[in-house]
């Protein structure tokens, strides 16, 4: 029964050998939930892991079962990609971003968490003298480690405080020491769901191309800011990016979220067609691979994991081409996390929480989806997720994904009946009414 005592608490946070609650990771938040609902008897109400709250799109499904039946799983896949989902994956990106890409240049890998370490990895070696990876904060807390993991160094930069035209000043001011390999950030942001205005995605490509630094745009939930009708092919408005403003663009598109496939593990990388051709010494020296893409393809990726899939190569080619010939509107299904944000938006609000990122730079309210970021009072972050966790109430610490700012990361996927909703508001009632 919850709330539970903060001993059973400590306790858990012992087994698990951590000091504080707001040093675990999802996972190890995951692993604590398990241990305390025996203790309760009663389940947590999950906010804290991202796992597709939809069913997986049957396209891929039936697409994937095909490919088995017809005996692809005893075959190597190529490293560079089944040549369907790289067409695919090119007709995609023109489809919803208007961005010309050629196919040579679109990579499966074992999701987009292999799409960033791999390129983080070979971000590292590309020049000497760049040892220092750029997080625009908020952001996906195992990005963070997957640079530490590599060597990399690390900087960073909250949007909480620069918005607009000061996100410009400071870009210059970081990026002019020279020793910034890349940046990387999430649009819509996890976990903050802001957006970047087109101000903004102007100002970081002029930036990274003034200074030499390599954008990734993370888009795991791409066309998910339901403000803006994105659901149509080859149709304005086409879904932000940076890759209107630079020609130094890395793009990450998952099939986890997007086609709730997460799963099998797999996600395209898109690499400009400029940066897919340049040359760095840096790459030559430790790859012997003087081409950005040859360095990525033969040199990071075969020892990564020689290849992605090739089942899950062959669900992703049809969920994109579908999306492409308009048969499968991935934008109309994901609609559903927008209603359980707006929900859960308004249950925490009424007892007592505020919104930690509320607006865009253009001072609109923030859209409602996946992810939103809350605070109570002054708690810190770990008091309030602490507290959280005794009441049964499971969410991740802002100062985990790299924030400055005081309170939790709410992500919505799990709340898929009336029922979660109900025991949600119970349980925030019983916190407010305690503090």
């Amino acid at each position: 029964m919850f709330p539970i005592t903060n001993d059973q608490l400590n306790e858990a946070l012992s087994r698990m050998g951590l000091k504080s609650l707001s040093q675990a990771s999802i996972r190890q938040i995951c692993a604590i939930s398990d241990m305390l609902e025996q203790i309760a008897g009663d389940s947590y109400v999950h906010l804290e892991l991202g796992n597709p709250g939809l069913a997986a799109s049957r396209v891929g499904i039936e697409a994937e079962c095909a490919a088995l039946q017809n005996g692809i799983a005893n075959r190597y896949p190529n490293i560079s990609g089944f040549a369907d989902l790289k067409q695919n994956g090119s007709k995609f990106v023109k489809a919803f971003l208007d961005i010309d890409i050629e196919p040579a240049h679109i990579i499966p890998t074992v999701g987009s968490m292999q799409g960033t370490f791999t390129i983080m990895t070979l971000l590292a070696h590309r020049d000497k003298k760049r040892d220092t990876m750029l997080f625009i904060y908020p952001g996906f807390p195992a990005q963070t480690l997957q640079a530490h993991v590599t060597g990399m160094k690390m900087e960073s930069i909250d949007l909480y405080d620069y918005r607009g035209k000061a996100l410009e000043e400071k870009l210059d001011q970081v990026l002019a020491k020279g020793n910034i390999s890349g940046m990387i950030y999430s649009n819509p942001n996890n976990p903050a769901w802001t957006n970047f205005t087109e101000e903004e995605l102007e100002i970081i490509g002029r930036m990274a191309t003034k200074h030499d630094v390599i954008v990734m745009e993370d888009h795991a939930y791409l066309g998910m800011d339901f403000r803006t009708d994105y659901s149509k092919p080859y149709c304005a408005p086409f879904v932000p990016t940076v890759a209107r403003y630079t020609a130094n663009y890395v793009l990450f598109l998952s099939a986890s979220k997007i086609f709730s496939y997460a799963g099998q593990r797999i996600a395209i990388v898109c690499v400009s067609d400029k940066l897919a051709a340049r040359e760095f010494a840096g790459l030559d020296d430790f790859f012997g691979l003087p081409r950005f893409i040859d360095s990525y393809i033969f040199g990071v990726l075969y020892v990564a994991s020689s290849g992605t899939a090739h089942s899950a190569q062959f669900a992703f080619a049809a969920m994109l081409g579908a999306a492409v010939d308009g048969t499968l509107d991935f934008v109309k299904e994901a609609e559903e996390y927008g209603r359980r944000g707006r929900l859960a938006k308004d249950i925490f609000k009424k007892h007592g929480f505020q919104l930690v990122y509320d607006c865009d730079a253009d001072g609109s309210e923030i859209g409602d989806g996946f992810f939103f970021t809350v605070r109570y009072g002054d708690m810190s972050c770990e008091e309030v997720q602490r507290e959280l966790m005794r009441y049964g109430v499971a969410a991740i610490a802002l100062s985990n994904t790299g924030s400055n700012q005081e309170g939790v990361r709410v992500c919505v996927s799990m709340l898929t009946s009336d029922d979660h909703f109900t025991t949600l508001d119970q349980r925030l009632k019983s916190f407010h009414d305690e503090h």
